[in-house]
């Protein structure tokens, strides 16, 4: 299934993108709503272009959309799910590279949720490292076929609500140990008195350790 455009936001330069930040949605949500992190971070990297596209698949109990059905929450079925969906963003992603003539060390992928589990999945097995991936309220799936099937090391941050209802926490720390086993740099940020949420602070640190890693993908070698 393909992936629908959702929404974007031209670089604040007024130029032509040198980046591209792709913003994927949680369960039952839109591109609508994680396009609204892009404002706040603009002025931080401003050649870049902010896409947040929908889910492939619309969402049974509300009028969003999925990257995959939730019925099943077991690591395997998330696994199952994440390999399911993966080739849709890793299409769309081409498609966008090719279009403004960039790289994969020119893009970082930002999820939310179930959009921070495709991040996760989708940015550590592509051939060539993106800039960046910022895992928020998420998890990582499929962690033990990772040491196989793991073709780059971009670096991660992951953001967690200590209190959040949905994902639990705990999710936060056995992502961070899976990914640190397999050689993959990591930094965390665990919120306190927050829910399944990007709060304040989460966003100012998403926005850093983005437009840090952009920059320094692309600074010209000594």
């Amino acid at each position: 299934m393909k992936i629908v455009n959702g929404a974007s936001l031209q670089p604040w330069s007024g130029g032509k993108p040198r980046h591209i930040v792709l913003l994927l949605h949680g369960f039952g949500s839109s591109g609508h709503d994680m396009i609204a992190l892009a404002p706040a971070w603009q002025q931080s990297m401003p050649d870049a272009l902010f896409l947040a596209p929908h889910a492939p698949q619309r969402c049974g109990i509300s009028a969003g959309y999925q990257w995959w059905p939730l019925s099943d929450i077991s690591p395997q079925a998330l696994a199952r799910g994440a390999a399911s969906a993966a080739p849709s963003i890793d299409s769309f992603i081409d498609r966008k590279l090719d279009q403004y003539g960039l790289a994969d060390a020119d893009l970082a992928c930002v999820g939310f949720s179930q959009g921070a589990m495709m991040a996760l999945h989708v940015g550590l097995r592509r051939k060539s490292a993106f800039a960046a991936i910022v895992g928020y309220s998420g998890m990582l799936p499929g962690s033990l076929q990772l040491q196989h099937e793991i073709a780059s090391r971009p670096p991660v941050l992951l953001v967690h609500g200590a209190r959040d209802p949905v994902v639990p926490v705990a999710a936060l720390h056995d992502a961070e140990r899976a990914l640190k086993h397999v050689g993959v740099e990591v930094e965390t940020h665990v919120s306190a008195n927050v829910g399944h949420i990007v709060d304040p602070i989460g966003l100012r640190l998403g926005c850093a350790f983005v437009a840090r890693s952009l920059n320094a993908a692309q600074a010209p070698l000594e």
